[in-house]
């Protein structure tokens, strides 16, 4: 299937009594039997790779919340993320645009306001929600669009322990608390669109411990040994072009990886923060129990993007690897039927699918000519016709990170870097899902990366069009 941007699906909208139900219903419950509009809770961790979840086959890492959000609604197997930084991805989560179209990353001027107001929580706003932010927005807006696009807005900073009246508190916790009381402080009848972001499971770079978790979890994987990563062996580091050894991702991985000792140490305190964040989601949803709004909430939980644990002999993401752009991505809707629910689904999604998503949740058309399509239909276990390649990029200009470009299929990836056209690499996913045997050499190989330079060319070209009319 050739680059294509999705177009509007149709909205679902209130009709006749059920409309008299959306405006009229007197209690959080009466809501729920009415098939009023959903209550709509996105939740975005930070860092977190698709792998660091027990329902992804982790069996180290303990995530009962999660765990129990993929048995009662979708696991998406394969998900991945626009823009491996949090900067450009949490601005294409916000407005379902690539990184080329809506121009925002790190040093770059904010958001514009058009497409701000663009964004799923204005458009939600827009339509009678009442909208929260809770946590780390990453992105830089003019001043003043954020009012426009949250009733409520708490926005939050590192360090993870922080003091509060008098107190030492923990960010997540607090993240938490801003939560319940958001969805409490919600007038019954009216849905809400709650966006929480949490910071976890972020290293905190600017501390040598690195990663921070609650005192209760100290003992937690405290006996179990860690298997390095495949490519963590110094040979495969040592055969990377220079340009690729001379980056940030390996000074990275000097804080963090580069002992046996403090891979543990490093691995297990990055686990122990998504098992915090996991429990105070799990207090989220317990309020939303408590208040009669557990059947209908829908849930829409990833990460803005993955993470290098001494894979490749790096840290942190940046780059169009696996572990880099591959994320956690779950939908439960609590009003499908059983046999609609605990599917792993293999389609590829996005993150700039989750605006089409949480507008047709919500009843509403999404704007035309996005490059997002609304996975509604996949979580209702409907078959349509889908994407079989996605492209990715990371465009900062970074002295130490390089530009890059990827166009991933079903079973082949392309990877390039613009500033170093010298060096390419192609693989074959099926047999070597790690990339560990780059095929550009390959002779049998010549025709495939032909036509995903091609591709690559044509998403460039699609998204830079879309680039100029997007209000930036």
């Amino acid at each position: 299937m050739r680059p294509r941007f999705a177009r509007a699906r149709p909205a679902r909208r209130c009709a006749g009594a059920v409309a008299l139900a959306c405006l009229a219903a007197a209690g959080r419950g009466e809501a729920a039997a009415t098939g009023a509009r959903p209550n709509i809770l996105v939740v975005v961790t930070d860092d977190q790779r698709w792998d660091a979840l027990g329902a992804a086959g982790n069996a180290v890492i303990r995530t009962p919340t999660l765990d129990r959000l993929a048995r009662e609604g979708v696991r998406f197997a394969n998900a991945f993320v626009t823009t491996p930084i949090c900067a450009a991805s949490r601005a294409s989560i916000l407005t379902g645009l690539y990184e080329r179209t809506h121009g925002y990353t790190f040093t770059k001027p904010p958001l514009a306001r058009a497409l701000a107001l663009a964004s799923y929580p204005a458009l939600l706003r827009q339509a009678g929600y009442r909208t929260g932010f809770v946590g780390k927005l990453g992105v830089s807006l003019e001043k003043g669009a954020e009012y426009e696009m949250f009733d409520v807005f708490r926005p939050s900073s590192l360090p993870y322990f922080q003091q509060i009246g008098g107190e030492t508190r923990y960010l997540t916790d607090l993240h938490a608390e801003q939560a319940i009381e958001f969805i409490r402080s919600t007038p019954p009848g009216r849905p809400f669109g709650l966006s929480l972001s949490f910071w976890a499971p972020h290293a905190e770079d600017d501390a040598p411990e690195q990663y921070f978790w609650p005192a209760d979890l100290d003992g937690l994987y405290a006996n179990v040994t860690l298997p390095p990563p495949p490519t963590s062996e110094p040979a495969f580091f040592a055969a990377l072009p220079e340009f690729l050894r001379q980056t940030l991702n390996r000074e990275r991985w000097h804080w963090r990886f580069d002992t046996p000792a403090k891979y543990q140490q490093m691995v297990k305190g990055y686990y122990r923060t998504i098992t915090a964040a996991d429990r105070a989601l799990g207090r989220i949803l317990g309020e939303l129990r408590r208040q009669g709004l557990e059947r209908n909430t829908v849930i829409v939980f990833t990460s803005d993007n993955g993470a290098f644990l001494g894979d490749r002999g790096y840290a942190d993401k940046w780059t169009m690897h696996e572990a880099s752009i591959r994320v956690p991505f779950l939908v439960l809707d609590p009003r499908l039927p059983a046999a609609a629910r605990g599917r792993v689904l293999t389609q590829m999604v996005l993150n700039v699918d989750i605006l089409p998503t949480v507008l047709e949740l919500a009843g509403l058309a999404a704007p035309a000519g996005l490059p997002g399509a609304s996975l509604a239909p996949l979580v209702a276990g409907r078959r349509v016709a889908w994407r079989d390649e996605v492209f990715t990029e990371h465009l900062w200009d970074h002295p130490q990170i390089p530009r890059t470009e990827a166009v991933r299929t079903e079973r082949h990836k392309y990877i390039r870097y613009p500033q170093h056209p010298e060096f390419e690499e192609l693989y074959d996913l099926e047999g070597d899902f790690w990339e560990t045997r780059n095929l550009v050499a390959d002779a049998g190989q010549h025709q495939r990366l032909e036509e995903l330079r091609r591709r690559a060319d044509e998403w460039i070209r699609r998204l830079s069009v879309a680039g100029k009319g997007a209000g930036r």
